[in-house]
């Protein structure tokens, strides 16, 4: 169990509901029924880090409707802090449909116009709770719009006042922003902040408009503040870069039923491992070892529908990869 002893983990960002066909490989049109999965990535994670026995909270808002209050239940349920949770009396919380693809990859449509979500204002944030945390971790999704941008930058920088490390998986989500390129520059708007990035190959090639398995096209995206930035490969596992050593990770080969959560369960299991020990940054085989076991709770992940059922705990993520080769 999680000790309110253990170093802080919060989470900030939206949580929603995600609609997952029941049956994979058709477009929402063709899907039969759907099946109602509780996501939103900073959830997520925050999910992963409780269930693998770390200290974790999440802050955001949701809808006071019935979908907001089955969302802050599952999170206590998960054992994660909600002292940081609102409820919006005029919006509802928000709701995504997602496609599942014949190899588990996603598509996603957004119900948001507006959601709760996005109305989170400066002056509800919990203060005294983001004061806490030794590490604050956050997407790009709450940059998109107004008052909860405003919001999202006053939380870091309580955050980076009180000392925590700032972690960044800018989850780009495309049909959320206005266009590609307000993607871009929003999602770059707050990158020298961040003591730690976590990209996808795919955000990578997104992010320079270059080809995410050229070093320099990666290396673009560091900067002298960060202690680590991470690619994630997907099946392939990972590739890591300090300011003192770089290297690969190898994954473990599943068959993904879906990918939902795969990313965010990877993050949860480092930042566990990082709010428990920062000299991990310093230290390449304790990094190696946080990473082979991030990227076995990320391949565990895929075999489940949906993300936060979906999400190990530290005996089963340890037993998988004792089981399992890697890749």
């Amino acid at each position: 169990m999680s000790g309110s002893a253990d170093p802080l983990v919060i989470s900030f960002g939206e949580m929603l509901i995600d609609f997952v066909p029941d049956t994979s490989g058709v477009s929402l049109a063709e899907s039969p029924a759907f099946i109602k999965a509780p996501g939103g990535a900073p959830a997520n994670v925050a999910c992963a880090i409780a269930k693998l026995g770390g200290n974790a909270a999440f802050i955001g808002k949701v809808g006071d409707d019935e979908f907001g209050r089955m969302l802050v239940d599952i999170l206590r349920k998960n054992k994660v802090n909600t002292d940081g949770v609102c409820f919006d009396t005029e919006a509802r919380t928000a709701l995504a449909f997602v496609t599942l693809r014949k190899d588990g990859e996603r598509e996603f449509m957004f119900y948001r116009n507006p959601s709760a979500d996005m109305l989170l204002a400066e002056s509800e944030l919990n203060t005294g709770l983001i004061k806490k945390a030794k590490v604050f971790h956050y997407g790009s999704i709450s940059l998109i719009s107004e008052p909860c941008r405003s919001a999202h930058l006053a939380a870091m920088k309580v955050a980076r006042e009180s000392g925590a490390l700032l972690s960044y998986d800018p989850n780009v989500r495309l049909p959320l922003w206005p266009s590609e390129e307000a993607a871009r520059s929003g999602i770059k708007s707050i990158w020298f902040d961040a003591d730690f990035i976590k990209v996808s190959d795919d955000e990578v090639q997104f992010l320079t408009q270059g080809d995410p398995e050229k070093e320099d096209v990666v290396m673009s995206l560091w900067h002298d503040k960060l202690k680590l930035l991470l690619v994630t490969d997907g099946e392939k596992g990972c590739r890591y870069y300090t300011k003192n050593f770089k290297g690969r990770v190898n994954g473990f080969s599943v068959k993904a039923i879906d990918t939902t959560g795969a990313g965010d369960s990877f993050v949860g299991a480092l930042l566990t491992a990082v709010a428990k020990d920062t000299s991990i940054f310093e230290n390449e085989q304790k990094l190696r070892e946080a990473l082979t076991f991030a990227n076995g709770c990320g391949a565990i992940c895929t075999t489940v529908k949906g993300a936060i059922p979906a999400l190990p705990t530290a005996e089963e993520a340890s037993k998988f990869i004792s089981n399992s080769k890697a890749s």
